[in-house]
């Protein structure tokens, strides 16, 4: 892809057409992910865990990162948001087993959350290492 050419990727959220932004766009060879909650469309809710909305917007993430031929492995960057600070150490660990090979950058930030009941949000920044996209594809969840 060209360093003038810009991918935009959806995942089929309403939130993206509703406020006018991508899940992610890639541009060169970096992948920019827009901040991800854990809601869980195939159950139509959240998971009731911090870990396990962790794990759902990871899952989202690296479908949309699939789709611009990169992988969790690229993550340079990561930025997380968590209301409760009882629940880092659980979404810590979550990241550490999804994206541990690739020991991104990473900042924590307690805050609150644009979604009432989002108990973490997570951004992602990545670099494509040459991963054929053929290789590294995931399927993007329905839209909702």
């Amino acid at each position: 892809m060209s360093a003038e050419r810009r991918q935009h990727i959806s995942s089929g959220s309403p939130w993206e057409e509703l406020a006018g932004y991508s899940r992610a766009v890639a541009q060169g060879d970096w992948v920019f992910v827009s901040g991800t909650v854990g809601f869980d469309r195939a159950a139509d809710a959240f998971p009731p865990t911090a870990a396990g909305q962790a794990r759902v917007a990871l899952s989202i993430i690296e479908a949309a990162l699939a789709q611009a031929g990169a992988t969790l492995v690229d993550t340079v960057r990561v930025r997380v948001y968590v209301p409760e600070r009882a629940d880092v150490p659980a979404v810590s660990a979550v990241l550490k087993e999804r994206l541990g090979a690739a020991r991104p950058a990473n900042t924590t930030v307690c805050c609150s959350l644009a979604v009432e009941q989002a108990k973490v949000e997570i951004e992602v920044t990545a670099l494509r290492q040459g991963t054929p996209p053929d290789t590294a594809r995931t399927p993007m969840p329905g839209p909702a």
